[in-house]
Parts: C-alpha cells; sequence; structure tokens
C-alpha cells in the first residue's frame, strides 16, 4: 500500500436535489428529513457514505485493496471471517493464537483496513474482533462526514400517482386504478461539511494519497450512478477543499467552513443558479490552500 497522507484536509460539499427525496426519513413515512424547528432539510451522513461506497464499489470492481465492507447482501461477518483466515486463525483458537502473538490485534486491524477502502476511509465497528481475547474491531476512520443541511426551508411535498397496473385479481374486478404517493422536495440546495485526519491516516487505518483522490472523485460523482425517480434530479455543484501543511492542520475547522457563503438571489429559489456561492480565499491562515472544484 502506498504512504500514508501526510496533510489534514476540510471540504465543504455543496449539492441540490430537485423534484425527489434526497433521504427520506423511515419513521415519518419515507418523508424527507426536516429539522422541525428551523425547517431546513437533513440529509444524514449514512445517506452520503453509501452514495460514496457505491461509486467506489462501481468503479473499482472488488478490486484488491479497494473491495467495500458495509455493502447490500453480504453479512458483515462473512468479511470478517476473510480475515481470520488469511491470518490463520478461528474462534476455538484466537485465545491460543493472542498469547503466541501480542501483535495479532494489530495484524487483523490492519488486514481489513488494506482490503476494504470504506473501512480505511471511514472507520468501522466489527464485532467480531471484539469478542475473545481480542480488541481491534473498533477502527476510527480518518474521513469523517457531517449531516447535509439545505441553505433555506425546505417544502415537502406529497404527490399522490396513480397506476393502472393492479395488485390482486380481486382488486381489479372493483376498480379500474390503485392510488399512491411519494414525497417530493421541488428545489433544495444542501451544505455538508467533512473532515480528514492525517495523524489517523498514519497512525489507524493507511489512507493514502490514491485515496484522497478516489475519494474526491467520488464525492463529486456520488449521485450520477444513483439516479432514480425517487430521488429526481441529485447533483454535486461544488466541492470545496481546505489542505493545511501539516498533519495537524494550521487553523480551527470551523473558521474555515465560515469562508464558504452561500446567499439566494431571489425569494424562492428553483435551481442552482439562484444562489450565489462565495469562497473568501483572501488571507488565508499561513499554510492553508483552498482549491475549488465542480
Amino acid at each position: 500500500m502506498s504512504e500514508p497522507i501526510k496533510n489534514r484536509y476540510e471540504f465543504v460539499i455543496l449539492f441540490d436535489v430537485e423534484n425527489g427525496n434526497p433521504n427520506g426519513d423511515p419513521d415519518a413515512g419515507n418523508m424527507p428529513r426536516v429539522d422541525p424547528e428551523t425547517g431546513l432539510g437533513i440529509v444524514t451522513d449514512v445517506c452520503l457514505k453509501r452514495k460514496i461506497r457505491n461509486y467506489v464499489e462501481a468503479v473499482k470492481e472488488d478490486c484488491t485493496g479497494y473491495r467495500i465492507y458495509v455493502k447490500d447482501g453480504v453479512p458483515l461477518n462473512r468479511s470478517d471471517a476473510e480475515a481470520y483466515a488469511a491470518l490463520e486463525v478461528t474462534d476455538k483458537t484466537v485465545k491460543a493464537k493472542k498469547k503466541e502473538d501480542p501483535e495479532l490485534d494489530r495484524k487483523i486491524r490492519d488486514w481489513m483496513c488494506a482490503n476494504f477502502f470504506d473501512i480505511r476511509t471511514f472507520g468501522a465497528v466489527m464485532t467480531t474482533f471484539v469478542k475473545a481475547a481480542l480488541n481491534c474491531g473498533q477502527v476510527r476512520g480518518p474521513v469523517q462526514l457531517g449531516f447535509a443541511r439545505s441553505i433555506d426551508p425546505i417544502v415537502p411535498q406529497e404527490v399522490t400517482i396513480t397506476r393502472v397496473a393492479i395488485t390482486t385479481e380481486a382488486d381489479a374486478e372493483k376498480k379500474g386504478t390503485e392510488m399512491g404517493r411519494k414525497y417530493i422536495v421541488p428545489y433544495g440546495l444542501y451544505k455538508c461539511e467533512g473532515y480528514v485526519s492525517a495523524n489517523l491516516a498514519r497512525k489507524t487505518t493507511g489512507f493514502s494519497e490514491e485515496d484522497l483522490s478516489l475519494l474526491w472523485d467520488a464525492i463529486l460523482n456520488m449521485f450520477e450512478n444513483d439516479h432514480s425517480a425517487a430521488r429526481g434530479k441529485m447533483a454535486v455543484r461544488q466541492l470545496i477543499i481546505f489542505k493545511h501543511d501539516s498533519e495537524f492542520g494550521r487553523a480551527p475547522a470551523h473558521k474555515l467552513f465560515d469562508r464558504v457563503q452561500v446567499e439566494k438571489k431571489t425569494e424562492i429559489p428553483r435551481c442552482y443558479q439562484d444562489y450565489t456561492v462565495t469562497v473568501d480565499t483572501a488571507d488565508l491562515p499561513e499554510g492553508v490552500t483552498c482549491e475549488c472544484r465542480d
């Protein structure tokens, strides 16, 4: 594997949705998530990380070092068992192996990080490896995302739909169509803030420059291979990256995030062009640079 990254980063993602549901809440009938006090829309970090995982899985196709640990239809214990097999460990022999090799915890963790991109990036909780004599199942990843929030309050709309296909023979005798509902956000621009820790990359997962480059590509394209009628038109509009020239950074993250300002041009925005995005790059702290990608 390549050398771990040596620079700390903060980043801001601006993405929007048009006539779609960016992140439904199962506790509210799959209605778009909303902060009840402010009316701002919410998209969880879990939702965004799923999109990133899906992109990496699609472009890398499970090649060595870029497999995905948290994926649909694959029990986590099945992947955990591969690490056991690689290190010639079983549930019955793990205690004895740990006594023989005090470094077994680190070797198992390193094997998982080396083989699974999302563990190397986001970390993971691997319950298999916190049992018996092991204590290496909780890996803290160097890349962390916050919840995305919309710039302005959103107004979810419930749209009634009909279909001509009837489910059962009995229903077909009584009616010619069936009714359904779906929620949409007519338009919303969302902002998400994220962090990349070079210190955790060096000490824990080995997250590398190649991994970082893939992460930026995945963020920029995370909706491009995930289009659906339910989510409407979603796109990443801008990725703003603050790079420090050191492992621990040269400025507090919140002060860099404050340099990104989004203001609406119209009372009711209905497209990205209805906003003005500015990034204050004047007098950046010494050792900090800024790059904007779209």
